[in-house]
């Protein structure tokens, strides 16, 4: 299972409509985090379970699902977290 897969098996605890990842490694080569094998990504993610959450709070809730990821895997992760409404 690559980055990912093991991302969205990961999210899937959040009952997403929606969920794309976009792998941005490659924008930042060089960089000390690219460097260690840590990814870059994109996260657009659409779930009613972030009704009524503030962004810091849907925030915590996806890095709590990421979170043994977010040790060595993910280095990086640019997040647009919405609700179906937001959409």
């Amino acid at each position: 299972m690559n980055r990912i897969e093991k991302m969205r098996a990961h999210l899937a605890a959040l009952n997403p409509v929606s969920l794309e990842i976009i792998d941005e490694s490659h924008k930042h080569a060089g960089h000390a985090g690219a460097r260690d094998g840590g990814g870059h990504y994109l996260l657009q993610i659409v779930t009613s379970q972030f009704t009524g959450k503030s962004t810091m709070a849907r925030h915590r809730m996806i890095y709590s699902a990421l979170e043994e990821m977010m040790k060595h895997e993910i280095h990086a992760l640019n997040i647009q977290a919405n609700t179906p409404d937001e959409i």
